[in-house]
């Protein structure tokens, strides 16, 4: 990929991969937020500025990211001016309404609107009608909604294509779709983004014992859903380069 998009980065992980306590799909487990982060990929923290504060007047709001569902989705009652108005009329113009109203902020999936519509109680049978004609007209596109959410977590946030997938996944992208949205990354860029994320990690981490720097190093990444060979293997050759001994560690970066 050479395209990085501005979307807003969201601090959720619905569905993470390995969070704490967890483990990875090849064995292994590296329980506990050791290395408490709280810094994003881009060097931001989660609700904060670049050095982590707060914004000014309290503690703010915290953005919506990128496809992240508002409170709107959840259920709470319509503000918009036109969906009032098509509220009494015909329902499919309500439907309408609303999906043009959600599109405004954000990208969404079909099965995003179409939880949005079933809370408002639009029949299924409108439901469908609409949502297909949006797909016709292209304001409806899982494609290239999930090609987008690939690149702007994986750049924004450091994501492994497993833990992109599942994000994918629990937005109602189709698994056909979601295998060709993550097949735009590959092994090597993948290992690229994880010695990039320990980098960043490693100064934080000396003067540490050297299991306890391994254990927040390996398990930081797990949480970004890369395999326990890979994660190793990146911290391994990154302790090598300062010096430390990593012998203990197989070819592979196993114990």
């Amino acid at each position: 990929m050479t395209r990085r998009t501005d979307w807003a980065e969201s601090d959720a992980h619905p569905g993470g991969p390995a969070g704490v306590g967890e483990t990875w799909p090849d064995g292994g487990s590296w329980g506990g937020r050791e290395d408490g982060e709280g810094r994003s990929f881009d060097g931001r923290r989660a609700g904060g500025d670049e050095g982590g504060s707060r914004p000014r007047g309290g503690r703010g709001r915290r953005r919506r990211g990128f496809g992240e569902p508002s409170a709107e989705d959840e259920g709470a009652p319509s503000s918009s001016r036109a969906e009032r108005e098509a509220s009494s009329g015909d329902p499919a113009e309500r439907a309408r309404a609303i999906c043009l109203r959600l599109l405004t902020g954000t990208p969404r999936t079909r099965k995003q609107l179409a939880d949005a519509l079933r809370k408002r109680e639009i029949p299924d049978d409108v439901a469908e009608e609409v949502l297909s004609r949006f797909e016709e007209v292209r304001l409806i596109d899982d494609s290239a909604f999930a090609d987008a959410w690939v690149e702007s977590r994986h750049h924004g946030r450091g994501l492994a294509r497993r833990a992109l997938a599942q994000e994918l996944r629990t937005k109602g992208v189709d698994p056909a779709l979601i295998d060709e949205a993550v097949a735009q990354l590959d092994s090597e860029q993948e290992e690229t983004t994880a010695r990039e994320l320990v980098d960043r990690k490693l100064r934080a981490t000396r003067g540490l014992d050297r299991d306890k720097r391994i254990r927040r190093l390996a398990g930081m990444l797990a949480r970004k859903g890369y395999s326990q060979g890979m994660a190793l293997r990146v911290v391994r050759q990154a302790l090598e380069e300062e010096g430390e001994d990593t012998e203990f560690l197989g070819e592979d970066g196993e114990f």
